[in-house]
């Protein structure tokens, strides 16, 4: 442990030195905004709590999320986390991952434990061919929970998501500025709410701002992974059916559509460009720079986190979708279509 130096912890909470010690000493008669200040001074600069000062957990919170090598998970869960944990609440992450348990076996899990709620992250919610009365079942054992990235009229609860129809609109806007003609896109399945929204937003945008039929439009979605190499294997569809430019479902299938316009010899942004979406970490160090529409990660988390919060503690949190406005990341991946003499 690292020996407390009252002038250090004072300069950072900016409080005097003997206000610091009665703080440490467990001294009524300072304020509360004051101590916290302190004690959080004492959290950034790596000392230790005094045992007497260490908050106590209010109970497990369960978060249970898909594989987290797509790096937009990750931070989704590390800023819901650390919301929890100012509220005096330990979470327990749950991933699932091919082959290990289901959302069900994690949540009976989570039960079993006694977690006080749980925030579910692109679970069975958003998949419109799962059967989503184990929600409602769920909620009549008394568990509160929060569902982020889909939707379903069928479940009584809070839903966090962000605008994907909004965030095809600016990735075709986007691309039609630059003076693309033919754009594609590569998306996931069907059946995810997710993907039907993109889809609806790339088709009317690209009708609307192109002129092209709806139909013809639609002609132009390739669905595929939400994967590095389901980018790249839409990529390729598209490349052939001769697109200048790709809109994709994530990041990481941006990265796939990059490799397989580079594996045929063209360039990005010179032959083709390419959109994400998520704006995951580290995104912005690819070559080139991604350009991508961003998700409101620290908004969406916040929200989620209040939502359940407010239902532990035995309230009635505001049903139905929050919905959250993305936003657009111009950086290297896209530029103006080139000349074909």
């Amino acid at each position: 442990m690292k020996s407390v130096r009252l002038a250090d912890i004072a300069a950072q909470a900016g409080v005097s030195e003997a206000t610091v010690s009665r703080v440490l000493n467990g001294k009524a008669i300072v304020a509360d905004a004051t101590r916290q200040a302190v004690l959080a001074a004492l959290d950034v600069l790596g000392y230790e709590r005094p045992v007497r000062l260490r908050r106590r957990s209010a109970g497990l919170i369960g978060l249970i999320t898909p594989e987290l090598s797509n790096p937009i998970f990750p931070a989704l869960s590390q800023v819901i986390e650390q919301a929890l944990s100012r509220h005096g609440f330990t979470p327990v992450l749950c991933t699932q991952t091919p082959g290990g348990p289901t959302e069900d076996e994690l949540v009976e899990m989570l039960v079993d434990r006694g977690v006080s709620g749980i925030v579910f992250v692109s679970g069975l919610h958003a998949d419109t061919s799962a059967d989503h009365g184990r929600y409602g079942r769920l909620a009549g054992r008394g568990v509160p929970f929060v569902l982020i990235n889909g939707y379903s009229e069928r479940i009584d609860a809070p839903f966090i998501s962000p605008d994907d129809r909004a965030a095809m609109w600016m990735a075709v806007q986007h691309l039609v500025d630059l003076g693309h003609e033919r754009i594609g896109l590569a998306i996931g399945q069907k059946r995810f709410v997710p993907a039907v929204r993109k889809i609806e937003g790339f088709v009317a945008a690209v009708h609307s701002l192109t002129g092209v039929s709806e139909e013809e439009a639609a002609n132009f979605v390739h669905h595929t992974l939400f994967s590095v190499e389901g980018g790249h294997a839409a990529a390729d569809v598209l490349l052939d059916k001769g697109c200048t430019a790709i809109a994709c479902g994530s990041d990481l299938m941006a990265l796939g559509a990059i490799r397989a316009v580079r594996r045929r010899g063209l360039a990005v942004p010179r032959d083709v460009s390419v959109v994400g979406f998520d704006d995951s970490p580290l995104i912005a160090f690819t070559e080139p720079p991604l350009t991508t529409v961003r998700q409101p990660v620290e908004a969406m988390a916040t929200a989620a986190v209040e939502a359940l919060l407010e239902e532990v503690a035995g309230g009635q949190a505001q049903r139905g979708e929050f919905v959250f406005q993305p936003e657009l990341v111009v950086r290297g991946s896209t530029a103006k279509p080139r000349r074909r003499d």
